[in-house]
């Protein structure tokens, strides 16, 4: 009862609503976008209670994105409530895939929030512009200057968090002039384990990490311009204290060089093609474990080659958007078992069977101007998805389970959308429908033997899947004043196929003391409804009052709960400002996880509050600024860990930290 009537109240309060997108005049088209500013170039850093936070932490801000977390690095983004199986996150449009078996390496772990400036948010299939996707997209855009009058700006970052002594150094470089710009930007953070209330250590929560990147524009013509762009990131002595191996090396190499074409008067608007290559090694091991039953080591490795070219162009009320998109990936894991007894052999496999991935895709999207105050945005995706299993080890290991698999499975991926929007007099509508697919992922269709500290099961890849699809229906209203802002979303997933991993009773494990094998499979139907509400009003010149809260549900076809689902959720904030000095009061809060799924390694989370503050001001001295950010976490040092937190890792206690950004 207590959960109906949570779900009827957020459904009605979407009747009185305002979605947070990227909006624009009545006469434009309303995009689907939401757009949460990041880094140096987030308003001067004022509106960041914490500059220098990670990137995870920006993207919490947004009621679609949730963070699963196994410790202190590198946590996994689902958007509205699904894993990165069903989601996609691009840098700057490039595809990338982690080279890691277990998830310890999203691709926000490769970036700082030093050189992004926004990222762009979209719910479910209209996040389909590089890729096919049910749950949603995340597209991180970088920095750049451009061109203009002649400016050089040098930026030095610090920052130090007193519960895990992490230390924080940077520093930045940009340079424009009428032909040519650059961005420079390296950070480094060095972090020992952090402690969770009452001073209790969180062994193996440590992490080392370096990260740099450069961007440099060429202007060819006076519309044309030729870019270049390196990503270099390299992470070590990383503890996963949720997990039973940590990480000696997480390294990333990413690189692009981009055409741009923007010409004016034309009913071409831009013309954007850009060829990327990235290349990913991660290293698990479990040397600084004690007392280990037998020692592995679990490298992985993937590199991808792609491109797109995408072309926005206008003719009369139509505003077209295509992108032609493709890729190539490379994906290897292994397993090497070193037993006690040194007369014994080394035990080997390939967790990942060097499975190669060939998608070629086509996004084809026309935002229609109904009337001055509404617009009709329709999309479709189409692509080829060709995987090819390239060690023969790998295929023979897989044709134990599988003796008819072949070495090659080719699949045809479509997704189509439609969004009506309407506007007038401060109202907001929106409605949208949508049907979409994807491809089971490497682990889901190829993963050998993937141990999931989780559930305690080790998991087997199913190459046999359908595709997973996805019926989607979206709604959202709201109001925008003077001095109040008011915003309700809800989505509602009908999924076919949906896969899950399911027990084999018949399979013994691999690994020392799991549960059992699950292998790969699809349940017939599940779904997952989301809604979220959002309010901000500003109750005078100096304070702004703010509120967010989310409620989610997934069910199976037979009506048990999906695992992961978020419950009821809220952060409120009391925001002050004046002149260069600006103050928060924020206070965050769950509601107890009761629809859990204890088959999956789920429990009972209880509710938790915790109380932040911070505070913030600017110092000028002639054409140089420094933004000083200070504030405590957990101030009342709350002893608590969330659903979504790996094993039930407790989270950070009372944290103090202080972030110093000086610009020249």
């Amino acid at each position: 009862m207590k959960n109906t009537f949570i779900i009827l109240l957020m459904f009605l309060s979407t009747s009185i609503s305002f979605a947070q997108k990227k909006e624009k005049d009545s006469i434009k088209v309303i995009e689907l976008k939401e757009v949460i500013l990041i880094g140096k170039k987030a308003a001067e850093y004022e509106k960041n209670s914490k500059s220098l936070s990670t990137i995870e932490a920006f993207l919490h801000q947004s009621s679609s994105i949730n963070m699963i977390k196994r410790g202190a690095y590198a946590w996994e983004p689902i958007i509205n409530n699904m894993p990165t199986e069903r989601t996609l996150v691009t840098i700057d449009g490039m595809r990338i895939f982690g080279a890691c078996t277990d998830k310890m390496d999203p691709i926000t772990s490769y970036i700082e929030v030093t050189n992004l400036s926004e990222a762009v948010i979209q719910d479910g299939q209209s996040g389909s512009l590089f890729g096919n996707t049910i749950g949603g997209s995340v597209d991180l855009k970088r920095n750049k200057p451009v061109f203009g009058e002649k400016k050089l700006e040098t930026q030095f970052h610090s920052g130090f968090e007193t519960n895990n002594s992490q230390k924080i150094l940077g520093s930045s470089v940009n340079f424009k002039n009428e032909s040519f710009y650059f961005d420079l930007d390296i950070m480094s953070r060095n972090a020992e384990n952090y402690s969770a209330a009452n001073h209790q250590e969180v062994l193996y929560s440590q992490f080392n990490k370096l990260n740099f990147s450069t961007t440099f524009g060429f202007r060819i013509k006076e519309h044309k311009l030729l870019e270049t762009s390196i990503i270099y990131d390299k992470a070590t002595d990383v503890g996963y204290p949720a997990l039973p191996m940590d990480v000696s090396l997480a390294e990333a190499f990413i690189t692009s060089i981009k055409y741009e074409v923007v010409p004016k008067n034309s009913t071409i608007k831009n013309w954007e093609t850009k060829i990327y290559f990235n290349t990913i090694k991660h290293v698990m091991d479990d040397t600084t474990r004690p007392n280990v039953p037998i020692h592995m080591d679990m490298p992985g490795w993937s590199e991808t080659f792609g491109f797109y070219s995408k072309l926005k162009y206008s003719f009369e009320k139509h505003h077209f958007l295509v992108n032609l998109n493709s890729f190539y990936n490379k994906s290897l894991a292994e397993m090497t078992m070193y037993p006690n007894n040194p007369n014994e052999n080394l035990m080997f496999m390939l967790t990942w069977p060097d499975v190669r991935t060939l998608y070629n895709g086509v996004f084809l999207e026309d935002s229609f101007t109904v009337s001055k105050n509404s617009n009709l945005t329709l999309n479709i995706s189409l692509g080829n998805h060709l995987n090819t299993v390239s060690s023969q080890f790998g295929l023979e290991s897989l044709q134990i389970f599988y003796p008819e698999m072949s070495d090659k499975k080719n699949r045809f991926l479509k997704s189509f959308g439609a969004n009506y929007h309407f506007s007038k007099s401060g109202f907001h509508y929106h409605f949208g429908v949508a049907y979409s697919e994807r491809a089971p992922s490497v682990s889901e269709g190829y993963g050998f033997y993937l141990f999931n500290s989780f559930d305690g099961f080790d998991n087997i890849g199913n190459p046999n899947l359908k595709n997973e699809s996805a019926i989607e229906g979206s709604f959202s209203i709201g109001l925008k004043k003077e001095k109040l802002m008011i915003k309700a979303n809800a989505s509602y997933f009908y999924f076919y196929d949906y896969i899950i991993a399911q027990t084999d009773f018949s399979l013994s494990p691999m690994t020392i003391g799991a549960n059992g094998v699950r292998v790969y499979s699809a349940l017939d139907t599940a779904t997952i409804f989301n809604t979220s509400l959002s309010f901000e009003y500003f109750v005078n010149p100096f304070f702004t009052w703010n509120l967010q809260t989310t409620y989610a549900i997934g069910k199976t076809n037979d009506n048990e709960n999906l695992p992961f689902i978020s419950p009821f959720s809220y952060t409120s904030s009391l925001r002050f400002k004046k002149n260069k000095f600006t103050s928060e009061i924020q206070l965050v809060g769950n509601a107890t996880q009761s629809n859990f799924n204890a088959e999956f390694g789920e429990d009972q989370t209880p509710n938790f509050a915790i109380l932040n503050i911070n505070a913030g001001y600017q110092f000028k001295f002639g054409n140089t600024k420094l933004m000083l950010k200070t504030g405590i976490e957990n101030v009342f040092d709350k002893n608590y860990s969330t659903y979504a937190d790996w094993n039930n890792i407790p989270r950070m206690g009372r944290n103090m930290y202080v972030n110093l950004n000086y610009l020249l």
